[in-house]
């Protein structure tokens, strides 16, 4: 019988940011014949018949750490084929000393630029290190292996044309400074300036002061550059609801700071929607195209130029470059893929 360990902060497929890990595990399910996923919340109902989950949430880290290691004790003893660390670097740092000794091996998937010394810790212990790209963990290290996003291809359909006349960018995700939005609404203004029929749509969450702050500011620059009739700063969209927002954009644009690929590129791109996008990880899915998606992170005259170039495209044209995209994300990023490599390093 093969076993995995799947050790993440929660399972709950209405979560607005972790909602993409339950398809991870689902994909994993596939794989073994059991997944068992350690977690602080897991929403009943969620995974398949061949997953069992446990909490160790609690009221103190203390308590927290304590019901982890019991977990994961019970769990390695069955001699798991592997155990994965999801994100959070601690849980690699705390599961090292149960799986060492018993040769598991220690997987951690993480994707952000934030270079910690428990991440340091993390890498250290852990056998492997899995991320999108190379370049997508802050660290260098011999132990990265990059092995895509593990996007779900079946929630976000190819979506056809909007069938509106005006071009309609979509941005997701937090309101945060690290996404770059004062640059892509300074960008819009541009292309209106120019003579294009743009509007923008963003959605996501402000979830700390910091967040709210900046959705304030962009609130007065909306204001202040008279874009209050073509730039709409939504609030956060559940889950669900992504794909009807892909749907009725005609291109997703995302300035996220250099080190994180956010999935919603990567979704989007999945949907059939062309993006326009800073982060250099992301010139695998974008060289090789009729058109140049990539633009310099703090340049709102060069994202105009790229927004000014996709509108200039025949629809077909566009519709073409979308489906491209999308044949990418499914060789290269599909969550069976990331499956499939989870359990080949996992044998290395």
């Amino acid at each position: 019988m093969t076993k995995l360990v799947f050790i993440t902060q929660q399972v709950d497929p209405g979560h607005p940011a972790l909602a993409a890990t339950v398809p991870k595990i689902r994909a994993l399910a596939d794989r073994v014949d059991e997944v068992v996923v350690l977690a602080d919340r897991a929403v009943a109902g969620a995974l398949p018949d061949n997953c069992r989950s446990m909490s160790f949430g609690a009221r103190s880290r203390a308590g927290r750490g304590a019901r982890f290691s019991a977990a994961l004790t019970r769990e390695v003893t069955g001699r798991p084929v592997a155990v994965v660390a999801h994100m959070c670097p601690i849980y690699a740092v705390l599961a090292a000393p149960l799986t060492r000794p018993l040769r598991i091996p220690l997987l951690l998937w993480y994707t952000h630029w934030a270079r910690t010394r428990t991440l340091e810790a993390a890498a250290r212990a852990a056998t492997a290190i899995v991320s999108v790209d190379r370049r997508s963990f802050p660290i260098d290290s011999k132990k990265v292996v990059a092995i895509g996003h593990g996007i779900d291809l079946t929630e976000f359909p190819c979506a056809g044309a909007n069938g509106t006349p005006d071009f309609r960018l979509a941005v997701l995700g937090r309101y945060s400074a690290s996404k770059g939005l004062e640059t892509i609404v300074r960008a819009v203004r541009l292309a209106l300036d120019s003579g294009l029929d743009v509007r923008l749509e963003l959605h996501g969450p402000a979830l700390n002061a910091a967040e709210r702050e900046h959705r304030g500011q962009l609130e007065r620059l909306v204001a202040e550059l008279d874009l209050g009739k073509r730039v709409r700063l939504g609030h956060a969209v559940l889950r669900a609801e992504v794909p009807d927002v892909l749907a009725r954009s005609s291109a997703l644009v995302n300035n996220m700071e250099a080190g994180a690929p956010d999935k919603v590129v990567y979704e989007a791109a999945a949907s059939c929607r062309p993006v326009v996008v800073s982060n250099p990880v992301f010139d695998e899915l974008t060289d090789g195209l009729d058109i140049e998606l990539m633009f310099p992170r703090e340049d709102p005259t060069g994202l105009a130029e790229r927004i000014a170039a996709l509108v200039s495209l025949a629809p077909e044209a566009r519709a073409q470059v979308g489906r491209a995209l999308r044949e990418r994300v499914a060789e290269r990023h599909s969550v069976e893929h990331w499956a499939d490599r989870i359990l080949e390093v996992s044998r290395r």
